[in-house]
Protein backbone atom coordinates (compact mmCIF):
# COMPACT_ATOMS: atom_id res chain seq x y z
CA UNK A 1 0.00 0.00 0.00
CA UNK A 2 1.45 3.20 -0.59
CA UNK A 3 2.21 5.70 1.97
CA UNK A 4 -0.31 8.07 0.78
CA UNK A 5 -3.17 6.19 -0.57
CA UNK A 6 -6.76 7.93 -0.39
CA UNK A 7 -5.38 11.13 0.66
CA UNK A 8 -5.97 14.55 -1.13
CA UNK A 9 -3.39 17.01 -0.92
CA UNK A 10 -2.64 20.77 -1.97
CA UNK A 11 0.66 21.86 -2.54
CA UNK A 12 1.35 25.59 -3.46
CA UNK A 13 4.87 26.87 -5.53
CA UNK A 14 4.40 23.12 -6.93
CA UNK A 15 5.55 24.39 -10.70
CA UNK A 16 9.16 23.63 -10.07
CA UNK A 17 12.06 22.80 -7.29
CA UNK A 18 11.07 21.43 -3.98
CA UNK A 19 6.94 22.18 -4.73
CA UNK A 20 7.53 19.95 -8.37
CA UNK A 21 9.68 17.30 -6.88
CA UNK A 22 7.13 16.78 -3.92
CA UNK A 23 4.22 16.97 -6.16
CA UNK A 24 6.01 13.94 -8.16
CA UNK A 25 6.90 11.73 -4.93
CA UNK A 26 3.12 12.02 -3.28
CA UNK A 27 1.37 11.46 -6.57
CA UNK A 28 3.53 8.40 -6.64
CA UNK A 29 2.81 7.62 -3.35
CA UNK A 30 -1.38 7.73 -4.77
CA UNK A 31 -1.88 11.08 -3.16
CA UNK A 32 -4.46 13.19 -5.56
CA UNK A 33 -3.35 16.49 -5.80
CA UNK A 34 -4.27 20.28 -6.43
CA UNK A 35 -0.96 21.80 -7.52
CA UNK A 36 -1.06 25.71 -7.13
CA UNK A 37 1.01 28.26 -8.60
CA UNK A 38 1.47 31.69 -10.22
CA UNK A 39 3.87 29.83 -13.07
CA UNK A 40 0.82 28.43 -15.58
CA UNK A 41 3.16 26.71 -17.55
CA UNK A 42 4.94 25.34 -14.83
CA UNK A 43 2.15 23.71 -12.92
CA UNK A 44 -0.06 22.65 -15.87
CA UNK A 45 3.59 20.48 -16.94
CA UNK A 46 4.01 19.09 -13.83
CA UNK A 47 0.57 18.14 -13.77
CA UNK A 48 1.21 16.28 -17.30
CA UNK A 49 3.88 14.32 -16.22
CA UNK A 50 1.55 13.02 -13.14
CA UNK A 51 -0.89 12.16 -15.32
CA UNK A 52 1.16 10.27 -18.00
CA UNK A 53 2.09 8.19 -14.60
CA UNK A 54 -1.04 7.31 -13.98
CA UNK A 55 -1.50 9.89 -10.87
CA UNK A 56 -4.33 12.14 -10.34
CA UNK A 57 -3.83 15.91 -10.50
CA UNK A 58 -5.34 19.49 -11.34
CA UNK A 59 -3.64 22.84 -11.38
CA UNK A 60 -4.80 26.19 -9.98
CA UNK A 61 -2.90 29.95 -10.34
CA UNK A 62 -2.93 30.77 -7.04
CA UNK A 63 -1.37 34.22 -5.61
CA UNK A 64 -0.95 32.97 -2.27
CA UNK A 65 -0.91 36.36 -1.06
CA UNK A 66 -4.47 37.36 -1.95
CA UNK A 67 -7.00 35.21 0.44
CA UNK A 68 -9.73 34.86 -2.19
CA UNK A 69 -7.05 32.83 -4.20
CA UNK A 70 -5.93 30.65 -1.65
CA UNK A 71 -9.83 29.92 -0.44
CA UNK A 72 -10.51 29.24 -3.49
CA UNK A 73 -7.63 26.85 -3.85
CA UNK A 74 -8.99 24.99 -0.76
CA UNK A 75 -12.65 25.31 -2.34
CA UNK A 76 -11.25 23.38 -5.35
CA UNK A 77 -9.72 20.60 -3.06
CA UNK A 78 -12.92 20.23 -1.79
CA UNK A 79 -15.58 20.39 -4.61
CA UNK A 80 -12.85 18.14 -6.66
CA UNK A 81 -11.82 15.29 -4.46
CA UNK A 82 -14.48 15.50 -1.37
CA UNK A 83 -11.50 16.45 1.03
CA UNK A 84 -8.59 18.20 2.30
CA UNK A 85 -6.26 15.49 4.30
CA UNK A 86 -2.34 17.72 3.21
CA UNK A 87 -1.49 21.15 2.41
CA UNK A 88 2.11 22.02 2.23
CA UNK A 89 2.26 25.59 2.52
CA UNK A 90 5.59 25.71 0.12
CA UNK A 91 4.79 28.67 -1.97
CA UNK A 92 8.33 31.50 -1.52
CA UNK A 93 10.55 33.88 -3.04
CA UNK A 94 13.88 34.87 -2.02
CA UNK A 95 13.75 38.38 -2.61
CA UNK A 96 16.54 40.83 -2.83
CA UNK A 97 19.49 40.36 -0.96
CA UNK A 98 20.50 43.33 0.52
CA UNK A 99 22.10 44.64 4.09
CA UNK A 100 19.02 45.25 6.17
CA UNK A 101 19.39 49.34 5.91
CA UNK A 102 19.15 48.86 2.20
CA UNK A 103 16.36 46.96 2.18
CA UNK A 104 13.33 48.47 0.44
CA UNK A 105 10.02 49.14 1.91
CA UNK A 106 8.69 47.19 -1.15
CA UNK A 107 11.19 44.28 -0.91
CA UNK A 108 10.24 43.85 2.92
CA UNK A 109 6.90 43.55 2.02
CA UNK A 110 6.54 41.67 -0.72
CA UNK A 111 8.70 38.79 0.87
CA UNK A 112 6.27 39.06 3.83
CA UNK A 113 3.65 38.67 1.95
CA UNK A 114 4.25 35.84 -0.07
CA UNK A 115 6.54 34.33 2.65
CA UNK A 116 4.50 34.67 5.64
CA UNK A 117 0.92 35.76 4.65
CA UNK A 118 1.09 32.91 2.21
CA UNK A 119 1.19 30.58 5.14
CA UNK A 120 -1.08 32.30 7.46
CA UNK A 121 -3.80 32.28 4.87
CA UNK A 122 -3.36 28.13 4.03
CA UNK A 123 -3.20 27.90 7.42
CA UNK A 124 -6.86 29.84 7.99
CA UNK A 125 -8.46 28.18 5.00
CA UNK A 126 -7.52 24.97 5.25
CA UNK A 127 -7.34 23.92 9.15
CA UNK A 128 -11.52 24.87 9.41
CA UNK A 129 -12.10 21.77 6.98
CA UNK A 130 -9.70 19.52 8.88
CA UNK A 131 -10.58 20.84 12.05
CA UNK A 132 -14.22 19.19 11.38
CA UNK A 133 -13.01 16.18 9.73
CA UNK A 134 -11.05 15.28 12.84
CA UNK A 135 -7.48 15.30 10.89
CA UNK A 136 -4.98 16.89 8.85
CA UNK A 137 -1.77 17.46 8.34
CA UNK A 138 0.34 20.72 7.42
CA UNK A 139 3.45 21.27 6.14
CA UNK A 140 5.29 24.74 5.91
CA UNK A 141 8.58 25.69 4.58
CA UNK A 142 10.24 27.72 6.59
CA UNK A 143 14.40 28.22 6.38
CA UNK A 144 17.49 27.55 8.41
CA UNK A 145 17.23 31.05 7.84
CA UNK A 146 14.79 31.01 10.15
CA UNK A 147 16.73 29.88 12.77
CA UNK A 148 19.60 31.49 12.58
CA UNK A 149 20.67 34.95 11.01
CA UNK A 150 21.23 35.59 7.62
CA UNK A 151 22.87 38.52 6.72
CA UNK A 152 21.75 40.42 3.41
CA UNK A 153 18.62 38.48 3.79
CA UNK A 154 16.52 40.47 6.58
CA UNK A 155 13.36 40.68 5.10
CA UNK A 156 13.47 36.92 3.70
CA UNK A 157 15.03 36.03 7.44
CA UNK A 158 11.81 37.47 8.86
CA UNK A 159 9.68 35.78 6.57
CA UNK A 160 11.25 32.30 7.83
CA UNK A 161 11.48 32.86 11.42
CA UNK A 162 7.50 33.91 11.11
CA UNK A 163 6.36 31.19 9.82
CA UNK A 164 8.70 28.73 12.08
CA UNK A 165 6.11 30.80 14.90
CA UNK A 166 3.23 30.13 13.14
CA UNK A 167 3.41 26.72 12.88
CA UNK A 168 3.95 26.54 16.64
CA UNK A 169 1.20 28.28 17.47
CA UNK A 170 -1.31 26.74 15.24
CA UNK A 171 -0.09 23.41 16.21
CA UNK A 172 -1.04 24.08 19.74
CA UNK A 173 -5.10 25.78 18.98
CA UNK A 174 -5.28 22.33 16.58
CA UNK A 175 -4.20 19.31 18.26
CA UNK A 176 -6.84 19.52 20.10
CA UNK A 177 -8.35 18.46 16.45
CA UNK A 178 -6.26 16.08 15.20
CA UNK A 179 -4.55 18.53 13.24
CA UNK A 180 -0.71 18.41 12.92
CA UNK A 181 1.20 21.64 11.71
CA UNK A 182 4.55 21.24 10.97
CA UNK A 183 7.55 23.48 9.58
CA UNK A 184 10.09 22.11 7.12
CA UNK A 185 13.56 24.30 7.78
CA UNK A 186 15.54 23.55 4.03
CA UNK A 187 18.95 24.40 4.19
CA UNK A 188 20.73 25.30 0.66
CA UNK A 189 19.20 23.45 -1.43
CA UNK A 190 19.85 22.74 -5.15
CA UNK A 191 16.95 24.22 -6.89
CA UNK A 192 16.16 27.06 -9.46
CA UNK A 193 16.20 29.89 -6.47
CA UNK A 194 20.17 29.19 -5.47
CA UNK A 195 21.31 28.74 -8.86
CA UNK A 196 19.46 32.97 -9.05
CA UNK A 197 20.78 33.61 -6.08
CA UNK A 198 24.52 32.47 -6.07
CA UNK A 199 24.55 32.35 -10.11
CA UNK A 200 25.51 29.12 -10.24
CA UNK A 201 29.12 27.84 -11.39
CA UNK A 202 31.50 28.55 -8.84
CA UNK A 203 29.63 29.94 -6.49
CA UNK A 204 27.63 26.48 -5.95
CA UNK A 205 31.37 24.78 -5.78
CA UNK A 206 32.31 27.03 -3.25
CA UNK A 207 28.75 26.39 -1.15
CA UNK A 208 29.11 22.83 -1.39
CA UNK A 209 32.43 23.21 0.29
CA UNK A 210 30.87 25.38 3.48
CA UNK A 211 28.42 22.65 4.38
CA UNK A 212 28.91 19.95 7.19
CA UNK A 213 28.27 17.59 4.30
CA UNK A 214 30.10 18.33 1.35
CA UNK A 215 26.91 18.84 -0.97
CA UNK A 216 24.21 20.78 -1.24
CA UNK A 217 20.67 19.54 -0.83
CA UNK A 218 18.30 18.59 -3.52
CA UNK A 219 14.80 19.30 -3.94
CA UNK A 220 13.99 15.26 -3.08
CA UNK A 221 15.49 15.38 0.41
CA UNK A 222 12.79 17.89 1.36
CA UNK A 223 10.09 15.53 -0.83
CA UNK A 224 11.11 12.84 1.19
CA UNK A 225 10.84 14.90 4.67
CA UNK A 226 7.11 16.32 3.36
CA UNK A 227 5.99 12.50 2.45
CA UNK A 228 6.85 11.47 5.94
CA UNK A 229 5.09 14.36 7.76
CA UNK A 230 2.59 14.09 5.45
CA UNK A 231 1.63 9.83 5.96
CA UNK A 232 0.14 8.53 9.19
CA UNK A 233 3.85 7.55 10.10
CA UNK A 234 4.20 10.73 12.23
CA UNK A 235 1.21 11.06 13.70
CA UNK A 236 2.48 12.08 16.98
CA UNK A 237 4.61 14.40 15.52
CA UNK A 238 3.42 18.64 15.99
CA UNK A 239 5.06 21.95 16.17
CA UNK A 240 8.63 20.85 14.94
CA UNK A 241 10.75 23.00 13.15
CA UNK A 242 13.03 20.36 11.33
CA UNK A 243 15.76 21.42 9.63
CA UNK A 244 16.96 19.83 6.39
CA UNK A 245 20.42 21.22 6.28
CA UNK A 246 23.07 18.79 6.00
CA UNK A 247 24.00 19.86 9.19
CA UNK A 248 24.13 23.27 8.79
CA UNK A 249 22.80 24.40 11.92
CA UNK A 250 24.49 21.83 14.27
CA UNK A 251 27.63 24.07 14.18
Amino acid sequence: MARLDGKVAIITGAASGMGRATARLFAAEGARLVLADVNVDGGEQVVSEIKATGGDATFRRVDVSRGAEVEAMVTTALDTYSGLDVLFNNAGIEGESTWLVDCTEENFDRTIAINLKGVFLGLKYALPHMAQQGRGSIINTASIAGLVGWRSGAAYSASKGGVVILTKTAALEYARFNVRVNAICPGVIHTPMVERITGGGEAIDRLKGSQPMPRLGEAEDIAGMALFLASDESTFITGAALPVDGGYTAR
